[in-house]
């Protein structure tokens, strides 16, 4: 027997047993919440967004099929981070978007920067991604804890709710939410009286609120998002606390989120998306397919996660090749322009666009299922995020 031969031929085969399945294809991962407090925020709903990406640009790239898979984390950092290292090493996973829970995202940064990988964050809302945790190959897409802060925390003391008091999610999102929006208010000539945090997924909100009521605070700013948001709202009602004039600014609130609550609870709220499905033409027809599937509309993560992955699909199409580098590259290239926002993407990886300041319409004011927004204003893409140099990337310097 040849031995050199036999040798040669079981390397060649075990090579082959450790190498990726989709090593030639492209292949994206979705990472959230699917099950917990941010399930209707984004969870399945990205899924299929992300689906409609991939069919809207023809299902393949560079000649191979564009491979899907999703994966629930829990919003706990250990499990992300086991899932997306399997991903990775494992599965050929090429990139993973929409990552709710800025927790878990920060974490998949840290991973994705030691594996060379692109990470595209739509879920997660803190500032830190394309900050002092920004990464060469990690983007953020839909919006941020600043961009949040200018949108919803500006315009209010602008129209007299300069005392603020916080109630705040006790992890790293709630923090940067707090953060961004107290100093918005300070700069803008308002007041923070004071903040109480809470748990992820609390249920009972009591004696939280009780303690904003006692501030005194003109404005209560929610900073917190999904279940939580709409928990605090509902009890606040309980409380009196809108009626006893203080008013509620959710500072993380989406259509999903609104929709959950009915008109007659959430009337009268003040918050920024980065999307609404009735916006303009473009945003119609994505919105009518996508509801044609869900049986509901988007909010601004679902149809951040539709251009998220799409932008990725058009970055490796123009860069000829799924190579990190070279796709990263593209990405911080190309100008983006689809149904959910126009704009450019910064070295720090921070796309930009415009964001809208909304104000939860009346159920008499509603003419239509879905109709729950009017517009109060446009926050501009570059008054909203800061520039690549002031935002503290070391990327960047």
């Amino acid at each position: 027997m040849n031995f050199k031969l036999l040798s040669a031929a079981l390397a060649s085969s075990a090579l082959l047993a450790v190498t990726p399945a989709s090593a030639q294809g492209v292949k994206i991962g979705i990472l959230n919440d699917q099950s917990g407090v941010y399930a209707d925020y984004g969870g399945k709903w990205s899924l299929e967004a992300a689906k409609m990406a991939i069919e809207d640009f023809g299902g393949e790239v560079l000649g191979q099929k564009v491979e899907l898979v999703s994966a629930d984390h829990q919003n706990k950092p250990d499990t992300a981070i086991s899932i997306a290292r399997k991903w990775y090493d494992v599965e050929g996973v090429d990139m993973i978007t929409e990552l709710t829970t800025s927790s878990v995202a920060l974490a998949i940064q840290d991973l994705s920067r030691e594996k060379k990988k692109i990470d595209i964050v739509v879920g997660a809302a803190t500032s830190r991604i394309t900050g002092d945790a920004c990464q060469p190959y990690g983007f953020h897409w839909a919006f941020d804890t600043h961009a949040l802060a200018v949108g919803t925390g500006g315009a209010l003391v602008k129209s007299g709710g300069d005392t603020w008091f916080f109630l705040t999610a006790d992890y790293a999102f709630g923090y940067a939410l707090e953060k961004d929006t107290g100093e918005i208010v300070q700069a803008s000539g308002g007041k923070v009286l004071g903040a109480v945090r809470h748990p992820l997924n609390s249920s009972d909100f009591s004696s939280f609120l009780l303690q904003a009521q006692s501030s005194k605070a003109k404005v209560v700013g929610l900073a917190n998002a999904g279940l939580d948001t709409a928990n605090s709202i509902k009890q606040a009602a309980e409380f009196g606390v809108v009626a006893g004039g203080q008013k509620l600014a959710g500072l993380l609130m989406t259509l999903a989120e609104v929709h959950g609550l009915g008109l007659k609870a959430a009337q009268g709220l003040v918050l920024t998306e980065a999307y609404y499905w009735d916006r303009d033409d473009k945003s119609r027809e994505f919105a009518d397919r996508f509801f044609k599937r869900t049986n509901r509309m988007p909010n601004m993560i679902q149809a951040g996660t539709y251009s998220a992955t799409l932008s990725y699909l058009k970055a490796v199409k123009a860069a000829g090749t799924k190579d990190t580098e070279a796709v990263t590259k593209k990405l911080k290239e190309l100008p983006v322009d689809d149904a959910f926002a126009k704009g450019k993407v910064l070295a720090n990886g921070r796309f930009v666009h415009d964001l809208y300041l909304f104000e939860v319409k009346a159920p008499a004011e509603s003419k239509k299922p879905w109709d729950y927004y009017k517009l109060i204003s446009t926050v501009e893409g570059d008054k909203a995020f800061p520039t690549a140099a002031e935002s503290g990337c070391p990327l960047t310097k």
